[in-house]
């Protein structure tokens, strides 16, 4: 499969191509906090599902196909990583989400879910871990029901 026929997923990730608003990997990996707790579309092209997001309407949807290029290509898998490595500074830089109910709960959902099916139970275990940690040493404010959509995304 060549880079063009991956699809515009595969290409974002990969460095080559452009979010639905024209803008690359590395300038999304390079918004501050304030922008990436302000910002809501972007996430959908950062870690990519095979259902239809209900918070950004058109935003991408994962095919089969786009979802082989990006787990075959070690570019995209790279930029894939270096979004799990911006979120995590994120969440580990700001408490906000850091109470029972928050938008950052389903983030965290959909980031999990693109780590399995995209790098690996591992590296969505290890993003896991880390997001309990952060949550653990805050009080455990999150809520049980995220706590159980985050589990359920690594099991």
């Amino acid at each position: 499969m060549t880079e063009a026929s991956a699809g515009p997923i595969h290409a974002f990730l990969a460095g080559h191509g452009r979010d639905g608003r024209g803008r690359s990997l590395a300038e999304v990996l390079a918004f501050d906090d304030d922008r990436i707790e302000g910002v809501h579309d972007f996430i959908q092209w950062l870690f990519p599902l095979r259902d239809a997001s209900r918070a950004v309407p058109g935003a991408p949807v994962l095919g089969a196909a786009e979802a082989e290029a990006i787990r075959a290509d070690p570019t995209a898998r790279a930029g894939l990583l270096a979004a799990r490595d911006r979120m995590l500074r994120f969440y580990s830089a700001t408490d906000g989400w850091l109470t029972a109910f928050d938008h950052n709960h389903l983030r965290i959902t959909r980031i999990l879910t693109a780590l399995r099916d995209l790098a690996g139970l591992d590296e969505a275990r290890a993003f896991h871990a880390d997001i309990l940690t952060l949550n653990e040493a805050a009080g455990s404010p999150v809520n049980p029901g995220s706590l159980e959509y985050w589990r359920r995304a690594v099991s």
